[in-house]
């Protein structure tokens, strides 16, 4: 493997060898030698050293402010974090280090990214079709209930014909088998009845899934997706949508609706609040959009 001639000293000739080891006894790609080495030599460079055996966890602590000063994201710090700890693993073993300075230091806190969802008018341009045909009445049922309901994709392919309540409610199978009973709404409900009344042309009479693929058994969830996405290019959506960005989709309108967190907790199933609080960062996106829009004190372009 070539040197790289950015360090000098004790400090490049590790590094050599390190990649070396990682291309023989580990055969990492050269994509991912490249990017380790990258990240090592920086470290090196942001403190100076020419000898890896000097490092320290303050080392360490400004190496990640030095990264954070840079504008490096927390997913990138804590991939040259692990990079170094990997790295101060293989000094060890050859005797270079006595223990590592990076061992109980933590990345940071990478955000979870705030759930992508279809706004009110694309839902209702996703759900406008209508057809009396049969594999289309479950379709708009399916996708009635993802939404109307907030259910997850493995909820909707368990539910069975007994899950559907007389009045007019729909019990759920949930994670960890926690059972919650969700109110159903016009439309979703209209639409179900409507499936409901062919669904003995398609099912085997001895199956009790409520929706039921063309070799009349239970449906898969990848069947559910892929009739979702042709569903949506039929509709002229100009987006991606998935199962799950309908259950998104649902948390958020009704967020933005009623305010009420504990309501949505309970209608997803989530066993912990803060689960759900992530729908507050979406709820307050949308109040702080109608306050620049509408607060005479707003900063306005």
């Amino acid at each position: 493997m070539a040197t790289t001639p950015e360090l000098s000293g004790s400090c490049q000739f590790w590094l050599d060898k390190y990649l070396l080891h990682l291309q023989v006894e580990r055969g990492l790609s050269q994509h991912t030698l490249s990017n380790y080495r990258r990240q090592l030599i920086d470290i090196a460079q942001t403190l100076g050293l020419d000898e890896w055996s000097g490092i320290t966890p303050s080392d360490v602590k400004r190496v990640m402010a030095a990264a954070k000063m840079a504008g490096h994201k927390p997913r990138s710090i804590a991939l040259r974090l692990s990079a170094l700890r990997t790295f101060c693993l293989y000094l060890i073993e050859q005797k270079q280090l006595f223990s590592n300075p990076v061992e109980g230091i933590s990345a940071p806190k990478q955000g979870k990214p705030l759930p992508k969802q279809l706004s009110v008018d694309e839902m209702q341009q996703l759900l406008n079709g209508e057809s009396d045909e049969g594999i289309v009445c479950r379709d708009a049922a399916m996708f009635e209930l993802l939404y109307g309901c907030g259910l997850r994709l493995n909820e909707l392919t368990s539910l069975n014909l007994s899950d559907y309540q007389r009045d007019g409610t729909l019990r759920v199978m949930g994670k960890g088998s926690k059972q919650r009973q969700l109110p159903i709404g016009r439309h979703a409900q209209k639409a179900l009845n409507a499936w409901l009344k062919v669904r003995p042309a398609y099912a085997d009479p001895y199956e009790t899934a409520i929706f039921v693929s063309k070799r009349k058994t239970r449906i898969s969830n990848r069947q559910v997706a892929n009739r979702l996405n042709q569903m949506a290019e039929q509709q002229s959506l100009d987006r991606k949508v998935s199962p799950h960005k309908l259950r998104h989709s649902f948390a958020t309108h009704v967020l933005e609706s009623s305010g009420d967190l504990r309501a949505v907790q309970e209608l997803l199933g989530h066993a912990n609040l803060s689960t759900t609080q992530v729908y507050t960062h979406l709820d307050f996106q949308h109040l702080a959009k109608v306050y620049d829009a509408a607060h005479p004190r707003a900063h306005k372009k």
